[in-house]
């Protein structure tokens, strides 16, 4: 008889019935002291190298029940490579199908990012001359909250990412960033390093990426709608780095995160912003053009609809930043399927190519840059 069991960093699943491999019945467990969900992650021993018909029966209640529609879930027997596998979904039950080549495998709604990497990412940049690592604070778990910088440049950069911890997408993204700034012949990082100081913040929820939440921190803040007025009681994450970037300033900020229903790379902005001007926009679209010329995995025709002007929403950090100090501030949406303009069908979208357009953003930033110094 499989055993399925989720006592690991980022685990999330209940488990209904599990005595019959061909009807294994599970449900998506809720974010503690709220009511989303949609990320799972677990694991599956003693197959037998059975199949696996794996039912997920609270799926059509889910927080973003549009998501299961042409989604397939990852498998990985070494949880290092991670492929799409048989999934339905028929508006009610997720049913996943796979026959492991292993006694052992997990499953995912999308490649884990776990707070054991995160661990790992931030011991490279340590050790790295390149980069210096500051614990912002703690929080409300006790964890740390880290930031690391690169550069000694004149212009304030942030890139931010899992604010909402299931979008697991944003931390392979950060590791591309990281790792293409701490390359000391890569060119674009050396450029960017010597024009700009860049402020990163790879993991912004540790406590929600632990326990295997979807979008809340521990006591269940979705904390991209904190930045208006963050908290030590309900939002330290946020507290600590709204406070660092008033000593630091902004000028320019991206937001990465996943989107379950579009399946597409795009980013959203501040069109909403008070006041706000075709000049301050232009920064935004500009940046925008610039990166869908530098990869066919990121498009400028399908996202958000766009806020009119002055109705923005000013609690989370893109309006909120763009606001505050009057700079390009982003946030980037990557799919958890596939991106249907750029199809790759057996991995979906993959950490790779989520790395991949990490170091494209990069390029993109250099390049932003030289526009500035153009006058641009």
């Amino acid at each position: 008889m499989p055993q399925i069991s989720t006592a690991f960093d980022g685990g999330n699943i209940k488990i209904l019935d599990q005595s019959d491999s061909a009807n294994i019945r599970l449900e998506i467990q809720k974010d503690g002291q709220a009511d989303f969900y949609q990320w799972f992650y677990f694991r599956v021993s003693e197959t037998g190298g059975a199949p696996l018909r794996l039912v997920i029966e609270n799926a059509g209640g889910s927080s973003y029940p549009k998501g299961w529609t042409d989604y397939r879930a990852v498998a990985s027997t070494d949880r290092k490579t991670w492929t799409r596998v048989d999934t339905g979904f028929d508006g009610t039950a997720l049913t996943i199908t796979h026959t492991p080549e292993g006694e052992v495998c997990w499953f995912a709604y999308f490649a884990p990012y776990t707070l054991e990497q995160h661990e790992d990412l931030t011991g490279r940049a340590s050790a790295s001359p390149l980069a210096k690592v500051d614990r912002l604070g703690a929080t409300l778990d006790g964890r740390d909250l880290d930031m690391i910088t690169v550069g000694t440049g004149p212009k304030p950069l942030w890139i931010i990412a899992r604010q909402h911890p299931g979008e697991s997408m944003a931390g392979w993204f950060m590791e591309g960033v990281i790792d293409r700034l701490l390359d000391p012949q890569d060119p674009i990082a050396r450029g960017i390093a010597k024009a700009a100081t860049l402020h990163l913040v790879p993991n912004m929820n540790p406590d929600g990426v632990y326990r295997g939440h979807l979008r809340t921190n521990a006591v269940g803040t979705n904390l991209n709608r904190e930045w208006k007025d963050p908290s030590l009681e309900k939002s330290p994450e946020v507290f600590h780095v709204v406070r660092r970037m008033e000593r630091t300033g902004v000028a320019l900020c991206l937001d990465v995160h996943g989107d379950e229903g579009l399946p597409y790379n795009f980013i959203a902005g501040y069109e909403g912003a008070p006041d706000v001007t075709e000049a301050h926009l232009a920064r935004l679209n500009g940046y925008r053009d610039l990166l869908a010329t530098l990869t066919p995995d990121f498009q400028t025709e399908h996202g958000y609809p766009k806020a009119a002007p002055g109705k923005g929403n000013l609690t989370t950090s893109t309006g909120h930043i763009a606001n505050t100090f009057r700079c390009a501030a982003m946030t980037l949406e990557m799919p958890f399927k596939d991106t249907a303009n750029n199809p790759m069908p057996e991995v979906g979208w993959s950490p790779e190519r989520c790395k991949t357009l990490g170091a494209d953003c990069l390029q993109a930033i250099w390049m932003m840059m030289e526009q500035w110094e153009s006058g641009l």
